[in-house]
């Protein structure tokens, strides 16, 4: 046998018997109550009557505004919802077509945040395929390329006997050789062979002292010796989290000083970078951030972005332990 169906009652009907109390009370004050209309009008009789009005007047909007509360909530909802902030929900109680369509809006805010996380996996893992290939043919062809030049180079500066023209041989070896350091740490960039070799704690620490060499910004760090053992995507999400940190610090935030650190409680691992810069200010949340946040939502972790202007900014990936390798 089918449930049985709890009776709702539309929207109309629910605004129209509101509506309707206000007026039978107000019909039965006019009949009921000592109150006379003179032709003309007495004065008294006008204050009254002018009284009454305003008594219905508040009592529907009072009326009113309680029976559409849960849609001035649910419009607010639909204009402030972030599907990189999920689990946003309005509360359902009751019945009637008000919460059927509260409870319509929090399934598709569900079916949304699920279609949104399955795409973004698909893309990101696409990205880091195409990263890693880059990365390889940078390595393996345009390196190998590169470090062939740079010994031609030197063998020809060591045959020439023209010192200028030795001079313009070295000169264009070095030349070559910053090229080639350049394509190498661009290799590692995008695919840093360390974490995949030696772990997310010896990859950051690479990162840092990376970002102080080719920036020239302080990047101080710890790591706990006992951290526990992360997957590898959660591992890279986190390095790519600290990676567009630090790069966002170096490029917007005026900083002399950053801070990479991690740590945990029994409960999550919690990557925090901290700068000292200018901050966020009013400034609308880029690219990268949003970046950051879709990718915490690949391994169910959550990203907390704090900024004071003049104090810096603080970004926290927090990540659930449940996540854990066994």
């Amino acid at each position: 046998m089918r449930p049985a169906q709890v009776t709702s009652v539309p929207l109309f009907w629910r605004i129209f018997v509101l509506n309707a109390v206000v007026l039978c009370a107000a019909t039965a004050l006019l009949l009921w109550a000592p109150v006379t209309v003179s032709v003309p009008v007495l004065f008294t009789e006008a204050v009254v009557l002018v009284a009454g009005l305003a008594v219905m007047l508040v009592a529907n909007a009072v009326l009113l505004q309680v029976g559409l509360a849960p849609l001035d909530r649910l419009t607010r909802q639909m204009a402030t919802v972030d599907l990189l902030r999920p689990g946003q929900r309005l509360p359902v109680a009751g019945q009637g077509g008000v919460t059927r369509l509260i409870r319509a809006f929090n399934d598709m805010l569900a079916r949304l945040e699920a279609e949104r996380a399955a795409s973004n996996s698909r893309a990101l893992s696409a990205q880091e395929a195409e990263r890693r290939r880059i990365s390889q043919e940078l390595h393996d062809e345009v390196g190998q390329s590169l470090t062939a030049v740079l010994m031609e180079l030197g063998r020809a500066a060591d045959r020439v006997e023209d010192p200028v023209l030795r001079a313009d041989l070295q000169h264009a070896q070095e030349t070559t050789r910053a090229s080639l350091d350049e394509v190498r740490r661009l290799a590692r960039r995008l695919r840093p062979g360390v974490l995949d070799d030696l772990g997310l704690v010896s990859a950051l620490t690479s990162l840092a002292t990376e970002v102080s060499t080719h920036t020239g910004l302080p990047v101080h760090h710890e790591f706990p010796p006992d951290l526990p053992v992360l997957d590898q995507q959660t591992e890279l999400v986190c390095y790519r989290v600290a990676q567009e940190g630090l790069t966002n610090i170096a490029r917007h935030a005026e900083a002399t000083r950053a801070d990479l650190s991690l740590s945990h409680d029994g409960e999550r691992v919690v990557l925090r970078i901290e700068d000292n810069g200018r901050g966020l200010g009013l400034a609308e949340e880029g690219a990268g951030v949003r970046g950051m946040r879709e990718r915490a939502l690949l391994v169910g972790a959550s990203l907390d972005l704090r900024s004071e202007p003049g104090h810096g900014t603080v970004v926290a990936l927090s990540v659930p332990l449940d996540q854990r390798k066994d």
